[in-house]
């Protein structure tokens, strides 16, 4: 075990405890889908035969995957939560990278789904067929950068046999953000979230077909306190060392 060197200067357990007194940073009478972002993105992942998940199958592997937060490209976002915090309501700190900077900032899961729901394209998965859906999302807290939802669905089309991973979300930056923090946002935040999702979804595909059939748990990068490291192929560079690094600026 060692300390969060991810965030390296920046402690994580207090900031996680600091995390847990703070509040969604937006009402949800606010938000406005005419003039808010909303995104709907869907990946393919390696596929099964119809009917339900296999056992140690695409869509099983995929959703052990996504709980861990495995998905998540380290280049771009990575986290630390607590081991022993339950899926739903677990907090989690994330630290965005974009050149030298490193942005700190808080979101908590608010929602688990776990069920069957009847196929939204019969033409494609097979008329009457269902889909198996487990997921969550996260909502942002006060200082986070952005304001606003993210939902992260596996899907096996029960009809076909297709698995995909869905990530919806609907977000605005923060209007709290300092000028220069803004003008980077309007620059750079819209291509930095598409380039995001793109790479979740890529990532757990190599992931899934790497590991499908396979025993082998869910990597787990534990470090001291009791706090997990995601993604686990996280690494410390260099120029991370010279890094200009804000603590929830928003």
């Amino acid at each position: 075990m060692s300390r969060a060197r991810l965030l390296d200067r920046v402690e994580a357990e207090p900031v996680l405890v600091q995390l847990g007194r703070q509040a969604v940073n937006y009402r949800a009478d606010e938000v406005d889908l005419a003039t808010w972002t909303t995104d709907t993105v869907r990946s393919d992942l390696p596929g099964e035969a119809p009917g339900p998940p296999e056992p140690r199958g695409s869509w099983e592997t995929a959703c052990r995957l996504l709980d861990a937060y495995e998905i998540s490209d380290p280049a771009l976002i990575r986290a630390v939560y607590r081991a022993d915090a339950p899926l739903l309501s677990r907090d989690m700190l994330l630290e965005g990278r974009f050149a030298v900077l490193r942005f700190y900032m808080g979101v908590r899961i608010t929602a688990v789904v776990d069920e069957d729901r009847p196929t939204v394209d019969e033409q494609r998965h097979g008329a009457g067929s269902r889909d198996r859906v487990w997921g969550w999302s996260y909502e942002t807290l006060q200082g986070h950068v952005e304001r606003g939802r993210m939902a992260y669905e596996v899907v096996k089309h029960e009809g076909s046999g297709e698995v995909e991973l869905v990530i919806t979300a609907y977000s605005q930056g923060a209007p709290s953000l300092g000028p220069l923090t803004r003008l980077g946002w309007r620059l750079f935040g819209r291509r930095t979230q598409l380039r995001f999702y793109h790479h979740c979804g890529l990532r757990l595909a190599r992931a899934v077909s790497a590991r499908r059939g396979q025993p082998q748990p869910v990597p787990d990068r534990r470090m001291a306190g009791g706090l997990v490291l995601a993604p686990s192929d996280a690494e410390v560079r260099f120029p991370d060392a010279f890094a200009v690094r804000r603590n929830q600026p928003g």
